[in-house]
């Protein structure tokens, strides 16, 4: 029996790790797997049937991992079709229903299934589900929030919003009241800056209550990860202690991946994409021929779509302002009747040739710490707001949904590191704030980012918080794992 027990200890953690079905979410959460199989845990990683399909379509993602022994990619349904479009608010629309059954029924059997057992799961916190799954077989759960801290401690703090009658929001002349019940953010969230599905008139929204849930939820796991460092996030980390005391901040992730890359084998993050869309390299060798700091880079994420006519007031923006510009526009990314969508962006390559350069999709971290890159005008998702920090870029903010709204508040007023056009899309103020980032304000914007990554990067090196916290991360694993296994 005590052979056994030698035996037992000596196999390392075997955990699983299993993210939200969507771009942000698995991006950042290969991260966080990686890290783990560079301190030598058997991981598996469960994605859904259409994600791995897509990854593994696009990106050498497979063959990179095969220098990890223990790494292996499982698959599940999320309970759509294949063929399903996943565009718009599929998500949120048919998560109760639809997909959490069957990704729960799934869960459980990979579980029970596994060989070697499965020591610890990592979820995503929005899979409240998978708490409920890890109680029936007896394994510990850590929950990974993907958001930023800030929106999570929003999101938690909906319910002591509606208590105060904060909330509903009264019409438009109501939306620059401070919303003073999220403790932390007294001084300067606003009505205008809470998650978009705040504005319902209707606080028994079923979205809301979705939201709520699964936030409340996720802190009844054994820990939370989150995708932070102390110096970005300290003062609303210390008010998510107060709600669970095991709280790891261990960001940015893809910086932490690449100090421990540069350690061991000697590369860093840019030999490997994870997304889930085709990378146009061109647009580097266009970026190598401009000028230092001479280039806006607009991108608005994996999600987001635009109208035509938002699309052409950006445009408009960028093309009456001083600076070149890399634009992101995405595949059905813009909403039109039939075909208008791509006719307009045809249209507008044409007219950019001299100014601009237009591509599906970019290799964005590539870009971001390009030496010709000034300014990044973005949706403000919270792992485009963190590439952006780590590269010391300023932003221009347009925040669509989930924790954008929340992140461009915090990018603008509390970091001071660029401006916030939310709620508004208009070629005049486009062309005034890129100016303003990029010429009128530029040096101001440069020094107060740069001062920013400089401490962010300095978090992830040896000796720094989050570089530490993964340590501590990584040793409590071993320790819940080595208690699972002798109950």
């Amino acid at each position: 029996m005590e052979e056994q027990d030698r035996s037992s200890q000596s196999r390392p953690p075997h955990v699983l790790i299993f993210p939200l079905p969507l771009q942000g979410h698995i991006n950042t959460t290969i991260n966080l797997a990686e890290l783990l199989a560079i301190a030598g845990f058997k991981l598996t990683f469960l994605n859904s049937h259409h994600n791995h399909k897509r990854l593994v379509k696009f990106n050498n993602i497979a063959a990179h991992f095969e220098r990890y022994p223990g790494f292996e990619f499982k698959t599940i349904t999320d309970g759509l079709p294949l063929d399903h479009p996943r565009s718009g608010n599929w998500f949120l629309d048919m998560f109760e229903d639809t997909m959490e059954p069957k990704m729960k029924q799934s869960l459980r059997e990979v579980l029970v299934n596994s060989s070697p057992p499965v020591d610890c799961i990592i979820a995503d916190w929005f899979l409240g589900f998978a708490l409920d799954v890890a109680k029936e077989v007896g394994i510990p759960i850590i929950f990974f929030c993907t958001s930023s801290p800030c929106c999570f401690w929003v999101y938690y703090s909906i319910p002591d919003i509606i208590q105060a009658g904060e909330l509903p929001i009264n019409g438009s002349e109501d939306m620059d009241r401070l919303i003073t019940t999220v403790p932390g953010m007294e001084t300067y969230l606003r009505c205008r800056d809470l998650p978009t599905f705040c504005r319902k008139l209707d606080i028994e929204d079923s979205i809301m209550k979705l939201i709520v849930k699964q936030t409340r939820k996720s802190l009844q796991a054994d820990a939370l990860i989150l995708n932070t460092a102390e110096e970005l996030d300290g003062p609303i980390l210390s008010q998510i202690r107060t709600k669970c005391s095991r709280v790891y901040a261990v960001g940015p992730l893809h910086a932490q991946l690449n100090t421990r890359l540069n350690a061991k084998h000697g590369e860093s993050y840019d030999h490997i994409s994870n997304t889930l869309w085709e990378v146009d390299k061109s647009c580097i060798f266009w970026l190598n021929k401009q000028p230092n700091r001479s280039v806006i880079y607009v991108s608005f994420g994996s999600i987001a779509s635009m109208s035509r006519e938002q699309l052409v007031e950006l445009w408009y923006g960028l093309l009456n302002s001083k600076t070149k510009f890399l634009l992101v526009v995405r595949p059905n990314s813009v909403i039109g009747k039939d075909g208008e969508g791509e006719d307009v962006v045809m249209e507008l390559m044409e007219k950019s040739k001299d100014r601009g350069y237009i591509v599906n999709w970019a290799p964005q971290e590539a870009v971001l710490n390009h030496p010709a890159i000034g300014g990044f005008f973005t949706h403000n998702g919270w792992n485009s707001t963190l590439e952006s920090v780590v590269a010391g870029v300023p932003m221009i903010c347009w925040p669509q949904f989930a924790d954008q709204h929340v992140n461009s508040r915090v990018v603008s007023v509390v970091w001071k590191i660029g401006l916030d056009m939310k709620d508004v899309c208009d070629s005049k103020i486009v062309e005034k704030m890129v100016n303003d980032v990029m010429v009128d304000r530029k040096e101001e914007f440069a020094k107060s980012a740069s001062e920013m990554a400089k401490v962010t990067n300095q978090s992830v090196n040896v000796g720094g918080s989050s570089y530490s916290n993964l340590d501590c991360l990584v040793e409590d694993i071993r320790i819940m794992s080595w208690k699972k296994l002798t109950k």
